[in-house]
């Protein structure tokens, strides 16, 4: 009886694992193929353009151009005034660099063969590979997870962690955008497993000295990935100096891993900007300020658009590290069981190392939530500081287990067997829906627009901006203006410098770019800036280039005898007269302003 018993239990299991893997590759297939878009986000192909220079053996260097970066190029210990390989300090190096190894591997620093040649070719093939790796992450923090809670917990609740890990729109959502955030998760999900093994050691009076120092070390290249995750290796020391013997030892061997592998990143920084947080300090002005993107696009940080708001600052942390934790759903992925985990911090786990394994969790976010509050951060879009979904699959995990705890001591699950597993089919039911909804209206999207697909329109047209790339009025020296500058580095594959909001700052920047002998090509305009931002909110973020930014809407509108708000404009008067050659790219919705005559490409 027990041989069949079994039989029939391994016989389930193969089923549900078969079952899980043909819907992860059904979703990940789905996901890059048919229903793919494009990279979703500004600092995605920020990321993936630099990735693209350091193949080319450019080192670390970018074509996306930010004033204020520029003019700390210009004023540091090893200053330089050039446009071409202008050194990046925004980004963390590591996923560049495991980006740029798959880019050498392909061959992506090649131009010509990853152009996009066909006409009707919607989608930029290099997305593709840039979220492929991304994807390839997160399929395998699924399996480090399922492996850790299964070491926790049990195996029932390892395979709902993963299931609802692989149901998590936003995990999806991270893994389309081209940002870092599920190589991130591996290596939290690694620091985590290696965490608990040290926690597991000390409470069965075993040394927990080399499963907290490989801990750590995950936790320092999660730093390198991305800096805000600083914050969870402060969070991580603390913990290790207070919860490890001998008392303080092995936070500072991680101490110093993290000041070898910091050492160069840094200096590299201060030499190319004057600062060791390089341009990567201005994100502070997401936290702190009146917004980081105004702050990057001056060449002098003065003035009260761009000052850091400090009065009550202590105060002010504390305000939104708590609102943070009252939106801590849609943050945590919309999994209805990760909040639990909060709740959970007051149940009595019998086994000493699950009891005290959450304290390190909810110290490392304690400390991710104050950094995020400095830092910035946003749940209503994807944000590249949004760090609290690298703590979903662990908090998910334990408040399954507590909501499980509860559920087995109701009376009626004792007289009614088959409803012992309901509330876990429940929970995923609940947590997978808004992927069911999106992928239900990204289908339907995709069969309308055929084969070809459509990309992130508007504000990203790869096919468009590809024409910058392969017409011949630009050359390879030139430089474009632009209120996507992030995107004509990665589609167009040209030189490109963030709209400052001062003609000023233009004129400075233009006549810095004709000396070095990289002069400035044109200016293209984007639904970046006029999209759906009232008159008001254009006005305040791109002030003396507002007529240029609306110049196609007013032109649209006052058909058939356009009005050209650029022309008219008597502080933009001198830039109309050199940049007179009006082309549309797609429709008036994204125009070039050139200084030469100009033909689009088809």
């Amino acid at each position: 009886m027990n041989n069949e018993n079994n039989q029939a239990f391994d016989a389930q299991t193969l089923i549900l694992r078969g079952l899980f893997f043909l819907l992860m590759l059904s979703l990940t297939l789905g996901f890059i193929f048919p229903l793919f878009r494009g990279i979703s986000t500004a600092e995605g192909m920020d990321i993936a353009q630099i990735s693209r220079e350091i193949a080319r053996n450019n080192g670390i260097s970018s074509k996306f151009i930010r004033p204020v970066s520029y003019v700390s190029s210009t004023t540091a210990p090893d200053a330089k005034e050039d446009f071409v390989n202008f050194r990046d300090t925004m980004h963390a190096p590591l996923n560049l660099l495991v980006n740029a190894a798959v880019f050498k591997l392909i061959d992506a620093g090649n131009s010509e063969k990853w152009a996009m040649k066909a006409q009707n070719q919607m989608i930029y093939a290099l997305d593709r590979w840039v979220v492929g790796i991304s994807v390839t992450f997160f399929i395998l923090s699924i399996g480090v997870n399922y492996l850790l809670v299964g070491r926790i917990f049990d195996g029932k609740i390892a395979g709902i962690v993963a299931l609802l890990m692989l149901c998590c729109e936003l995990m999806w959502n991270f893994s389309l955008s081209g940002l870092p955030q599920m190589f991130m998760l591996f290596l939290f999900s690694c620091a985590a497993y290696f965490t608990y093994a040290a926690v597991e050691n000390s409470s069965e009076g075993k040394s927990p000295l080399a499963p907290a120092i490989i801990a750590g070390l995950c936790f320092v290249l999660l730093s390198l990935t991305q800096w805000i995750c600083v914050w969870i290796l402060l969070g991580y020391l603390i913990y290790a100096a207070i919860a490890f013997r001998p008392r303080g030892v092995i936070a500072i061997v991680v101490i110093g891993i993290a000041a070898v592998l910091f050492a160069y990143p840094l200096w590299r920084n201060y030499q190319a900007s004057g600062t060791v947080m390089g341009s990567a300090f201005f994100t502070i002005y997401s936290g702190l300020g009146g917004g980081e993107d105004g702050a990057l696009r001056v060449m002098k940080i003065t003035g009260e658009d761009t000052s850091l708001r400090l009065n009550g600052l202590a105060m002010k942390i504390l305000r939104t590290t708590i609102l943070q934790g009252t939106d801590i759903l849609p943050f945590l992925g919309s999994i209805f069981a990760a909040p639990l985990f909060f709740i959970a911090l007051i149940h009595p786990f019998k086994r000493p190392s699950i009891a005290h394994f959450r304290w390190s969790i909810l110290l490392m976010w304690v400390f991710a939530a104050i950094g995020m509050s400095i830092f910035g951060v946003s749940s209503d879009r994807l944000h590249p500081n949004q760090i609290h979904i690298l703590f979903a699959p662990l908090m998910t995990a334990y408040g399954i287990a507590f909501f499980s705890i509860l559920w087995s001591r109701l009376d009626f699950i004792r007289t009614i067997p088959i409803l012992a597993n309901a509330h876990l089919w429940l929970i995923a039911s609940l947590s997978a829906l808004p992927l069911l909804l999106g992928s239900y209206q990204m289908a339907k999207d995709g069969l309308m627009r055929g084969d070809n697909g459509f990309p992130q329109w508007p504000p990203y047209f790869p096919q468009s901006l590809n024409k910058l790339e392969k017409n011949g009025a630009i050359k390879q020296d030139n430089v474009i203006f632009s209120d996507q500058p992030w995107a004509v580095a990665w589609y167009a594959d040209r030189m490109a410098v963030w709209l400052p909001k001062k003609v000023e700052s233009f004129v400075a920047l233009e006549n810095a770019a004709a000396a070095r002998k990289t002069p400035f090509a044109g200016i293209l305009i984007t639904p970046s800036s006029h999209g759906d931002r009232s008159i008001s909110a254009i006005t305040e973020q791109y002030e003396d280039f507002t007529p240029l930014c609306i110049d196609g809407r007013v032109s649209l509108a006052t058909m058939p005898k356009p009005i050209t708000l650029f022309e008219k404009s008597e502080r933009l008067s001198v830039l109309a007269n050199k940049y007179r050659y009006r082309y549309s790219m797609l429709g008036y919705d994204m125009i070039y302003y050139s200084s030469v005559p100009f033909r689009v490409v088809e």
